[in-house]
């Protein structure tokens, strides 16, 4: 049976050759032969049907282009469509169309490539910049208007993005460079900060309050042309150094303006009354009330005259040894309790043993410093006597804290 398009030989359906193609078979008679034709002819409509819609989609959409390998891919299945119908209309069709199309997409990549251009000059006139931050935005910005760009010819597709990419990754070395170079000009600044704290705290403990003054003085203006680090390093050491400088300087004031004269037996007495509670409380269990009263005891021993009678050397060395007992005594209960949150319900033996393994550990850090500081001490070939006054300072402050760690351990020890 004969078709315009086709025909059925041996119950076998063919379609007649086109556009250089050979027949083809395309089916079988299931039914009869004209059911069969009409079965066919149906799915070339849906063809047809499909080439409109295609059409259709490429007019009503902005991105034309988008369009261009689905129409490809559907005239190339108009070779090797089962189908019975005239299929060059719709391949010359879908021809004009793909002509169409490739005009948009030559046209689009022509002004993308302008635009491009454009954006590379952006990326190259800002690329030394040194506005970290602000720069930073800028190429956020560029990268995103590059990307919702679209493409450009092949040719020159690796040699433009290779253009865009060399300037804004410049630009990013350099800041990358700069902030590297920052964090170790930090770390040196931290290590002056440091030095200064350190400094700060021999001033403090020095006997003479004028000559502590006068060091807090030179300290406290290297301390201001000191550079910049990170503001969570820095505020732990100027507060310590704040600290200590107002102590300082609280105590070169109290030289100047003395205020009511005592007796030397009233300062002996005072003296022998603040020491022997002091060294009460030192022999008595860590309690908030027994630290405030401690604080308290301070205080007054801080109102006593700095000049006190000869007599009274022997006691205010011994004042400062059993006041560093009861605060080391504190400061052991913090650490244990931060440790163990069941430490109350041990029994009375460990908890024994958990301040004494600890207090080691903090007696041999202490006696580490104090060794090492002992060398460095004799190690010194020139020595001023404000150095001089300075070591011996330190030497005994560290003494004494190795001191009274051995004194609690021993007290550990009898329980």
């Amino acid at each position: 049976m004969e078709h315009p398009y086709g025909y059925i030989k041996d119950d076998k359906v063919y379609l007649k050759g086109f556009l250089g193609t050979a027949d083809r078979e395309i089916g079988e008679v299931k039914e009869d032969e004209a059911s069969t034709l009409a079965y066919f002819e149906s799915r070339f409509e849906q063809l047809k049907e499909k080439v409109e819609k295609l059409k259709t989609d490429i007019q009503e959409n902005q991105n034309k282009g988008s369009f261009l390998m689905k129409l490809i891919h559907l005239r190339d299945s108009l070779y090797e469509s089962d189908a019975l119908g005239d299929f060059i209309p719709l391949i010359d069709e879908l021809n004009q169309q793909e002509e169409f199309l490739n005009e948009i997409i030559q046209a689009n990549r022509t002004k993308n490539l302008e635009v491009k251009q454009a954006l590379i000059l952006e990326a190259e006139s800002k690329k030394d910049d040194t506005d970290w931050r602000e720069t930073t935005e800028f190429y956020k910005e560029l990268k995103l208007r590059w990307i919702k760009t679209g493409p450009v010819e092949k040719e020159i597709q690796e040699e433009i993005e290779a253009q865009f990419n060399d300037s804004v990754q410049h630009f990013f070395e350099n800041r990358r460079h700069f902030y590297e170079g920052l964090a170790l000009q930090a770390e040196e600044n931290i290590k002056v900060y440091e030095a200064l704290v350190v400094q700060a705290r021999e001033a403090h403990d020095l006997p003479d309050a004028k000559m502590a003054f006068e060091i807090s003085k030179k300290i406290q203006k290297e301390w201001k042309s000191a550079g910049k680090v990170p503001a969570e390093k820095r505020q732990p050491l100027w507060d310590e150094f704040s600290r200590l400088n107002n102590r300082i300087f609280s105590r070169y004031k109290r030289t100047l303006n003395p205020g009511p004269q005592m007796h030397p037996r009233e300062v002996m007495k005072k003296v022998e009354t603040l020491t022997d509670e002091i060294k009460r409380l030192a022999g008595q269990p860590t309690t908030p009330s027994l630290i405030n009263r401690a604080k308290e005891i301070q205080q007054e021993w801080r109102k006593l005259p700095p000049r006190k009678p000869k007599d009274a050397n022997l006691l205010a060395r011994s004042f400062q040894f059993f006041s560093d007992i009861v605060f080391e005594k504190a400061f052991l209960e913090k650490l244990v309790h931060g440790k163990y949150a069941d430490f109350d319900e041990k029994p009375e033996a460990e908890q024994i043993q958990i301040k004494t393994a600890l207090l080691k550990d903090l007696l041999h850090r202490d006696q580490t410093e104090y060794d090492t500081a002992q060398g460095n001490s004799d190690n010194f070939q020139t020595r001023s006597s404000d150095f001089e006054i300075m070591m011996k300072k330190k030497l005994f402050g560290l003494k004494r804290k190795v001191d009274v760690k051995n004194y609690i351990l021993k007290q550990l020890s009898f329980k």
